[in-house]
């Protein structure tokens, strides 16, 4: 198979794959899994030049622990010492050690088995910070004690990359052939961060001077693969001199920007690497090992939850925080699949069972957390009672209020927000999920209290029945068709103010039930506008006007825009965001002699924002408007519809 075949054959079927997976809300992973195991020798044996896969792949490894070494971040160590340290290295540690023990008990070689401990000590990174997200519980007490646990198993792949190759070498020479690894991996790693701290800032300088992104992306790729190919030449993994590289750039300005332009190198790679281990998924030999996996799963997120829960309790968190992050961390992570792929001699019975169980952890981890807050609340009595005196505790904060506000959101915006009501005596209470700030707060006499906006019992307790408005201060579209549909629910006639971050959400929160919604990107705009008019000289009542008149047309004059090289980093977003498109209609045009309303853009979900004549521009055009060879036509909508728009008043 060519080079060429083998790369469309995996990108082909990767695509497909994953869009399955994520119609079925899946972590993107599972799909290259199960492509890997569908075309490969034990299945349809479509890829058959294995090195040649597994090449392209490794890269795939090398830019992920790029990423994780951008991600270092020694203050942020620092800030949570306790949680990584802490809790982190025991989780690791004692994982490994009891997993080793019960993998000892079939009669498997010690080292395989601190191999094998480290490679399920790991949790998906990427699956839990996205579930976090979503959930909004990044902030929440468990949500930095997961997050703490995360960062260290992150920072353990390293010297588990160095150490795991050398356990699988016969026991006479694993002490020498370890020492030598660690002596090689410190000197060669002091020697980079030694002098590739005063070069890289330097460099990275030098590069950017040239002002080409096509120049600093070359320039990220030269400096991830030399630090890479050092530490292999010195006997060491390439993702460990990946890794350093990621560090050195952490510490420059230009932290974000090659974290932007790597993504999707990273990405595509990881993608390849997750094919290639799924390619050795060989469903014959698992069909004869289906209650060794059984076992292994189970035993898996048993000691896992099991050390996680206890940990954590004992360090000083609440049972249903101890409970939450042990259900949160008990499942297996990608990077589980990166050490797998550093253990040699390895039996082929013992590879497919460790395998399809971190497959099959991975799977069953949303639907445990999906399922968290309910076995936390099954097996926690305090859980009732504490839920009940934060709504307690919300109701006494509003007990006294009518005709108040209810802020959505203490952040910067809620907190600028209510010192605007405090200065006209209008009462509020605030709504935060964030522990810290709602401490600081309301010590500091501002009426807020902890709770999370999205549920209807604490909307009710914030005296929904009394208030008098609704404001969401924070730019979640998700969470404000939650609050909107409580509202809704209870109180139909109470009006909802939304914060947006632009146009693209404004129609579906209006049809959510908002009385007002906010575009900060539309108010921002009018604000650079506001105070450019009155320093050209514009009178202050006309400006006033102006905005008055923009804000009452729903901001149709700001709608849309026009899109230039620059907004290609920001497709996904703008996707279903409405932009503008100047068409010149030429000699031969169809739209040349028919009006506006003969053509019926409207029909298409396309409308004409202005048109241009001999340099004179006129906007919102009339529809009986005639048009003639040489007119620009500005058309606004959708990118089909725009397309669909511009073949319409130019197909002969």
């Amino acid at each position: 198979m060519s080079a060429l075949s083998l790369v469309l054959l995996l990108l082909g079927a990767s695509v497909l794959a994953v869009v399955i997976f994520r119609r079925f809300n899946l972590p993107p992973v599972l799909g290259y899994l199960f492509v890997g195991s569908v075309i490969g020798p034990h299945a349809l044996n479509l890829m058959n030049d294995m090195h040649r896969a597994e090449s392209l792949a490794e890269f795939g490894v090398v830019f992920l622990m790029f990423s994780i070494g951008l991600e270092f971040s020694l203050p942020k160590l620092f800030s949570m010492k306790r949680i990584v340290f802490g809790l982190g290295l025991l989780q690791v540690g004692i994982t490994m050690a009891l997993i080793a023990g019960l993998i000892m008990l079939f009669g498997v070689s010690w080292q395989l088995g601190i191999a094998l401990g480290g490679v399920f000590a790991m949790s998906s990174t990427a699956v839990i910070t996205k579930l976090l997200a979503e959930r909004m519980q990044l902030d929440s007490a468990h949500g930095r004690e997961i997050m703490g646990v995360l960062l260290f198993q992150d920072l353990a792949v390293v010297p588990l990359l160095v150490i795991i190759p050398s356990l699988t070498q016969p026991p006479e020479k694993l002490a020498a052939l370890l020492a030598v690894a660690l002596v090689k991996a410190v000197v060669v790693l002091a020697l980079i961060l030694v002098f590739g701290q005063r070069l890289m800032r330097k460099w990275f300088h030098f590069v950017a001077r040239a002002k080409s992104s096509e120049v600093f992306i070359l320039n990220v790729l030269l400096i991830t693969l030399s630090l890479a190919t050092i530490t292999e030449l010195a006997g060491l993994s390439l993702a460990l001199g990946a890794f350093v590289a990621g560090m050195l750039i952490s510490e420059t300005e230009y932290k974000f920007q090659v974290e932007e332009d790597i993504k999707p190198f990273r990405d595509v790679l990881m993608g390849l690497f997750f094919v290639t281990i799924g390619v050795k998924l060989d469903l014959h030999i698992l069909v004869g090992l289906w209650w060794q996996v059984l076992l292994a799963v189970a035993a898996l997120l048993l000691v896992k939850a099991l050390t996680v829960g206890l940990l954590s309790w004992r360090l000083g968190a609440s049972p249903g925080n101890a409970i939450r992050s042990a259900l949160w961390l008990c499942a297996g992570g990608e990077f589980g699949f990166v050490l797998l792929g550093e253990v040699m001699r390895m039996p082929r019975e013992i590879q497919q069972v460790a395998l399809t169980s971190l497959v099959l952890s991975m799977l069953i981890a949303p639907f445990i957390v999906q399922y968290s807050e309910r076995i936390v609340v099954r097996f926690v009595a305090s859980e009732w009672l504490m839920r009940s005196m934060q709504l307690t505790r919300i109701a006494a904060q509003s007990m006294g209020s009518e005709k108040h506000a209810i802020l959505c959101g203490f952040g910067r915006n809620g907190q600028y927000l209510a010192r605007f009501l405090g200065q006209e005596d209008i009462n509020y209470v605030a709504l935060d999920v964030d522990p810290d700030r709602v401490h600081e707060a309301s010590t500091g006499g501002e009426n807020v209290v902890y709770g999370d906006a999205g549920r209807k019992e604490a909307l009710m307790a914030a005296g929904l029945m009394r208030a008098s408005v609704v404001i969401v201060t924070v730019s979640d579209t998700a969470l404000s068709e939650k609050i909107l549909h409580h509202v809704q629910e209870l109180r139909h006639d109470l009006p909802v103010i939304v914060r947006t971050a632009d146009e693209r959400d404004m129609d579906r929160l209006t049809k959510a039930g908002a009385a007002e919604v906010v575009p900060e990107a539309l108010e921002a705009s009018l604000m650079l506008a506001s105070h450019a008019l009155v320093l050209v000289g514009v009178p202050i009542n006309r400006v006033l006007k102006r905005i008055r008149q923009t804000r009452s047309q729903r901001y149709s004059l700001l709608r849309g825009f026009y899109r230039g090289i620059t907004d290609r980093d920001h497709d996904e977003e703008d996707e279903h965001q409405p932009r503008m498109h100047s068409v010149l209609l030429g000699a031969g045009a169809a739209a040349v002699g028919r009006t506006l309303d003969d053509l019926d853009l409207d029909n298409l979900g396309c409308e004409v924002s202005a048109i241009r004549r001999r340099g004179i521009r006129a906007l919102e055009p009339a529809p009986e408007t005639l048009l003639e060879e040489g007119d620009v036509v500005v058309v606004l909508g959708l990118p089909e519809a725009v397309s669909a728009a511009e073949e319409r008043l130019l197909q002969k």
